[in-house]
């Protein structure tokens, strides 16, 4: 049998928990995908894509590929370049600043 005084006890813990869980967990440490947007908006000769991340390697070069295997790379600190192809279009040579300025930058809010 449970003591009375516990089981009064028991509600409002069982309340407050949950709500610690929320807390902690929204509080994240920054992540290496953060400062990277999850997509870039392209044109190229009239012809709208997106390209989405795919590979974030341990130099800070980010990898994006379309559907058509269209693929372009772009770091913090630099501009973005095509990879295979040697194709020109609305994001190449712009930086991860210009592209957001731009509005070419799809984000995810957490």
């Amino acid at each position: 049998m449970i003591h009375p005084s516990i089981r009064v006890l028991s509600i409002p813990i069982a309340l407050i928990l949950p709500l610690a869980g929320i807390s902690v967990s929204g509080a994240q440490a920054a992540g290496p995908f953060d400062q990277f947007p999850i997509a870039v908006a392209c044109e190229y000769k009239g012809l709208y894509q997106i390209f989405y991340l795919t590979r974030l390697e341990a130099d800070g070069v980010a990898t994006y590929v379309n559907p058509s295997k269209l693929a372009g790379t772009i770091s913090v600190g630099g501009t973005a370049k095509a990879l295979g192809e040697p194709i020109g279009g609305s994001c190449l040579g712009k930086t991860l600043e210009q592209l957001r300025a731009s509005g070419q930058i799809l984000d995810l809010k957490r």
